[in-house]
């Protein structure tokens, strides 16, 4: 993908916003079309030195030649900015990705499936209990665990949030490893696990497709409402 391909898809961005339709795309309330400006070499070595990792080659020329974030999917793509001399990503559970850990690899596997299944079989249920209030208190513990679990730390080590789907959904970016440059489904709050988006044949998204197949059914809606 040249210098210019991605040039293109912030044109398309803009016209696909500046459209009559533009309103109707999911998200665009949120992002309202703006893609903010794009880095400069130097500021992008700046935020790579800071975390301790050069950042996956198609999301660093969406950098360099699109923008630091802005429109894109669902409620927008997280931009990436310089506060108070420190880079770090901003939006609704940006904060969930410890950028410390940016360098150390996204683990392979993801926890137990025993030790999930166990966590799950122990859940309360609310008839199983004569008093409301001891079941709250139960109920309490027992999502506590759950959490501990689930919401680990080191589960998404060498990945960032990108973008919120709304009801505390995301999906991330993982930075390091061997998943590395590919986008993951995080629907934890419904208790599902962390899982790689999938194209049809089964690999996994990246981020130039994650991003165009959103600007591709955007432009489609946009175009077509006169």
């Amino acid at each position: 993908m040249t210098d210019e391909w991605w040039a293109d898809v912030r044109r398309r961005v803009e016209a696909a916003g500046a459209a009559p339709g533009g309103s109707e795309v999911f998200g665009a309330l949120g992002h309202k079309w703006v893609v903010e400006d794009p880095l400069t070499q130097g500021e992008l070595a700046e935020l790579e030195a800071q975390v301790g990792v050069r950042l996956p080659e198609e999301y660093r020329a969406f950098l360099l030649h699109v923008g630091a974030g802005g429109a894109g999917p669902a409620y927008g793509l997280f931009p990436v900015r310089r506060v108070q001399g420190r880079w770090r990503w901003e939006g609704d559970g940006a904060d969930l990705a410890d950028l410390s850990t940016l360098a150390e690899p996204f683990p392979d596997q993801g926890p137990d499936p025993e030790l999930l299944d166990d966590v799950l079989a122990q859940r309360p249920e609310e008839e199983d209990f004569d008093d409301i209030e001891d079941f709250d208190d139960v109920i309490e513990a027992w999502d506590e665990r759950w959490e501990a679990v689930m919401f680990a730390p080191e589960r998404t080590a060498g990945a960032i949030v990108i973008s919120h789907l709304g009801c505390a959904q995301r999906e991330w970016l993982v930075i390091s490893g061997s998943h590395r440059g590919t986008i993951w489904s995080d629907c934890r709050v419904d208790d599902v696990d962390l899982a790689p988006l999938l194209h049809d044949d089964g690999t996994p998204v990246r981020f130039a497709r994650w991003y165009t197949d959103w600007l591709e059914k955007a432009e489609r809606t946009a175009l077509s409402i006169p």
